[in-house]
């Protein structure tokens, strides 16, 4: 029932801008593996085999640490309403430093020049394989809305709060490895 393809086609990207939720998995050689729900309105596919993502501060940050590691990372999409649907994106994903001339680029570009409160990073994913299947087993939700406690949270800590949790809650994942994320940037 799974078929696999080697880029974005046309009706594989109207399915994913059309989802409000997308998981990301990624892992290093040893450790936990870690995989997370991400807002869909934060991703963009760039082009037929590139995706990227505005990812906010969260308790961890479980993907940079993975992505420095090795570089893997999944993204999985589910049809929660409409036919059934599981679509993964396969590949190599790098971080985009929040303070980098990438960074402002493609938020000029992909996001309207909107950084939303708690912005910390993009997820950069070159796409090697694309996974389609049934979705058979995925039930049907109704949308209720989005939360606005992260954007509250963020607003309230401020730029300097959000630096001071970041030091100490996002400099290094669970399992102790670098994220990178206070590394000068370097150009892409």
């Amino acid at each position: 029932m799974a078929k696999q393809f080697e880029r974005i086609e046309p009706l594989h990207r109207e399915f994913i801008e059309k989802q409000r939720i997308f998981f990301n998995a990624s892992a290093a050689a040893e450790g936990h593996v870690n995989v997370s729900p991400r807002d869909g309105a934060a991703l963009r596919v760039l082009t037929a085999n590139t995706v990227v993502y505005l990812d906010r501060t969260g308790s961890g940050n479980e993907t940079a640490a993975h992505l420095l590691a090795n570089g893997r990372l999944t993204l999985m999409f589910c049809a929660f309403e409409g036919p059934p649907l599981i679509l993964r994106l396969y590949g190599q994903g790098r971080i985009v430093p929040r303070h980098s001339s990438e960074y402002a680029d493609l938020l000029a570009s992909e996001f309207g020049g909107v950084e939303p409160p708690g912005a910390r990073q993009m997820v950069w994913l070159d796409v090697d394989l694309v996974q389609t299947s049934c979705g058979f087993g995925v039930p049907l939700f109704d949308y209720a809305g989005e939360r606005d406690q992260l954007t509250r949270w963020a607003e309230a800590k401020g730029e300097k709060g959000l630096e001071e949790y970041w030091h100490l809650k996002n400099e290094r994942s669970i399992d102790g490895f670098p994220t990178g994320l206070f590394e000068e940037p370097t150009s892409a």
